[in-house]
């Protein structure tokens, strides 16, 4: 049994308050471990501001104290280093994982009363490696710290990024790359893959870790008869409008496997993730996605079909008769597409300033979605074009199908019984005028792993940071590549 670590040099100021609740689960579910040892670690970016929600005060810390906290050779008070136990389909293929390249902390108390994890992502080798190294390297890492603090910004569930810090280590992928650690920040790592982990664990474990998700997720549900069942439900509801949220904006998750669904209902792992630009259904950016199974039109109906394998795991606790607990299952896996398709038609309205309900609302959006798709315009710009109280100039808003469609857009906007200006300041709200464009990550990636320059890291991230502001200064962020059709993302590994 591994106990708590004892404070590390400065660590007791900064406020760690560590309760260590998953590790009171049978043993089966984690493995101890300790971060491997940094030649020489060093801080590439800190998270002031997450680190203030979370009241940790990090200012008082110097740079070296820094490194050796995110790099794990002098951790927080508290902690209890262990490695997770999951499972996983992969690409629909089943698979045995675990962390293999991170490890939890524990679990912190916020100011507000939340219980967060503290995870490090790159920080060595665990009994679930399986060969690898358990390493990471420093574009990756800052990828995930990018569009993380992106997607929160964008007031998206998502875990968050705390700090990325380099070990000094190499790492040896494709070629030699810097070594990093990155600290990330979740409501919890519990996934569909641990439940598919538990069930194959049999009954007992199964329940103790239902009744743990219950309890730190979704407390309201702990004395209904049917708690499992409504597990089940709130689980599904909260992916049904997360995945509506990644249509919204046109973000592609990349590697939806079933170990990437998290039952809080956050986005997790930012692999060979990206931003659409030129609206295309069928957009694929994962370099290992060749079938495209998580493309952008796709990842509703994935979703589904991994919430089907989170339900096959719940089965034993929701009836003792399989036949009864098929059927209520099925209810609420059925329910999904109607589901999540509200979500996106809410978003949708939001996103067009509508603000009451038509019969034809999904045949007027998807008229519009239709001309974009036509005519390859860029996804986000014009959602925040339509927004803008200025009439539309670019050519390709002259096309003879655009005007038909935004005549009766204009029409549509009458009815709403309000000035239209209200409508435009609704669509302000929700279109934002940045997002992480492609290029500008690598732009920054690039600059931070060859030359250890992060200065256009910093100029992204304050770009990002108030993504519906529309600023002067930050207009060279709203423009797309013009060779994006042939950008690849990867997962990082």
């Amino acid at each position: 049994m591994v106990t708590p670590t004892a404070s590390g040099a400065g660590t007791d100021k900064i406020g760690w308050r560590f309760e260590n609740t998953y590790s009171r689960l049978p043993d089966v579910f984690f493995s101890p471990v300790n971060p491997a040892e940094s030649r020489d670690p060093r801080v590439s970016i800190l998270n002031n501001r997450l680190a203030k929600d979370l009241g940790l005060d990090l200012t008082s810390l110097s740079p070296k104290a820094a490194a050796a906290l995110f790099a794990g050779q002098d951790l927080p008070a508290g902690s209890l280093p262990i490695a997770q136990a999951y499972a996983g389909h992969q690409f629909g293929g089943f698979t045995m994982l675990g962390d293999g390249r991170a490890i939890l902390l524990g679990e912190h108390r916020t100011p507000g009363g939340q219980l967060v994890d503290i995870q490090f992502k790159g920080s060595g080798r665990t009994q679930f490696s399986r060969g690898g190294d358990g390493r990471a390297a420093l574009g990756p890492m800052l990828r995930e710290y990018i569009v993380s603090e992106a997607m929160a910004a964008l007031g998206i569930p998502t875990t968050r990024s705390l700090a990325v810090v380099t070990t000094g280590e190499p790492v040896y992928r494709e070629s030699i790359r810097r070594g990093a650690i990155l600290t990330r920040v979740a409501a919890s790592h519990i996934r569909v893959g641990t439940f598919e982990y538990a069930a194959r664990r049999g009954v007992s474990p199964l329940q103790e870790l239902a009744d743990y998700a219950i309890a730190r997720h979704y407390p309201g549900l702990s004395e209904n008869p049917q708690k499992y069942l409504e597990f089940l439900r709130e689980v599904t509801n909260r992916q049904a409008a997360l995945v509506a949220r990644w249509q919204l904006v046109g973000f592609i998750h990349g590697v939806m496997n079933t170990d990437n669904v998290a039952i809080s209902g956050e986005t997790i792992d930012y692999g060979p993730c990206a931003f659409m630009n030129t609206y295309d259904p069928a957009t694929v950016f994962s370099s290992i996605d060749r079938s495209g199974r998580y493309a952008y039109r796709n990842q509703a109906n994935i979703m589904q079909w991994n919430l089907a394998r989170f339900a096959e795991t719940l089965l034993p606790l929701l009836d003792l008769e399989p036949d009864k607990a098929v059927a209520v299952a099925m209810e609420v896996l059925d329910a999904f597409p109607d589901l999540y398709e509200q979500y996106w038609l809410d978003g949708m309205r939001q996103k067009l300033g509508l603000q009451t309900v038509e019969a034809d609302d999904f045949e007027f959006i998807a008229a519009l979605l239709e001309w974009m798709q036509k005519s390859r315009a860029d996804f986000t710009n014009t959602f925040r074009d339509l927004s803008a109280e200025e009439p539309l100039t670019d050519d390709r808003y002259q096309d003879t199908d655009f005007q038909a469609w935004y005549s009766r857009w204009q029409e549509r906007l009458d009815r709403n019984g309000q000035p239209k200006s209200t409508a435009y300041s609704l669509m302000q709200s929700v279109n934002p005028a940045v997002i992480p464009r492609n290029h500008r990550v690598e732009e920054a990636l690039l600059a931070a792993e060859e030359d250890e320059n992060f200065s256009y890291l910093h100029k992204l991230l304050a770009a990002l940071a108030q993504p519906f502001e529309e600023k002067a200064e930050m207009a060279d962020y709203r423009d797309p590549s013009p060779d994006d059709g042939t950008y690849r993302t990867f997962c990082g590994t």
